[in-house]
């Protein structure tokens, strides 16, 4: 159980050898300022990601700027939104990945003209304002990314990464897993995801994908139906019991 102890391979390894990366979704955890200057985009495309609508898939095409595309430069990272009759801006983690830094010279492929974001519906707020619009319609951007993202050059002598992340906050870990972070390399990675239930789980269909990439998913249900035999417990908790457990803070790495 993730709530009671750090799992129990956490004891077989040594401190110098184990790295942690957690991830937040939403503006509340990201110290950043309002921008001062802002974009008009269209939603591409507002679609539910999970089962019971709870969560939502978003794409905002950007093709008509450039510049803010070429922003994002690690996975981690946030855009601000600006939404009608929202007292404040929210910030949401980009669940896309950026765009590799050096590009091979025969790559054919059009680059992308999109954000993806992976939003939590929460009724009476500015991210279910988002999640019930249509594609075509208009909203206000900043008009760059914001953060600094993983630092994953922390990680690199890391033999043993953990990945946390819970609900909405797998967004940034899609972006960085398909950035390819864990791809040809000897680190042992492993995705714990913690959601209430499967009908709140998103990205199962790219499970295949990430665990051919090197990681690992390990699915947590805080509150699953008497058929599930995986893991149980609430992997926010997982920080807490790490620390309580003997881990300093600072191989602990976020995205805020």
């Amino acid at each position: 159980m993730l709530l009671r102890s750090a799992p129990r391979r956490l004891h077989l390894l040594h401190p110098h050898h184990l790295r942690l990366l957690s991830a937040a979704a939403l503006a509340s955890a990201v110290p950043a300022q309002a921008p001062t200057e802002w974009a008009e985009a269209p939603l591409a495309s507002v679609h539910p990601a999970a089962d019971d609508a709870s969560l939502f898939h978003v794409s905002l095409d950007l093709s008509a700027h450039r510049g803010l595309l070429a922003s994002h430069a690690a996975a981690g990272q946030f855009l601000p939104f600006r939404l009608p009759a929202s007292p404040y801006p929210i910030f949401l983690a980009i669940a896309s990945p950026p765009p590799p830094p050096q590009p091979a010279p025969e790559a054919l492929a059009e680059p992308a003209s999109c954000f993806e974001f992976l939003v939590k519906r929460l009724p009476g707020t500015p991210s279910a304002r988002l999640c019930d619009l249509h594609p075509g319609d208009l909203v206000h951007v900043g008009a760059s990314v914001v953060g600094g993202g993983f630092d994953v050059a922390r990680i690199a002598d890391a033999s043993d990464v953990l990945v946390f992340a819970t609900g909405s906050g797998i967004s940034p870990i899609r972006s960085l897993i398909e950035s390819g972070f864990a791809e040809n390399k000897k680190t042992d990675v492993s995705l714990f995801y913690g959601v209430r239930n499967l009908q709140r789980m998103a990205y199962q269909e790219r499970f295949d994908d990430w665990e051919s990439r090197g990681v690992k998913i390990v699915p947590v249900l805080s509150r699953p139906d008497g058929q599930w035999t995986g893991e149980r417990g609430y992997v926010q908790e997982i920080t807490r019991v790490l620390v309580a457990d003997g881990l300093s803070k600072d191989r602990i790495l976020t995205n805020f």
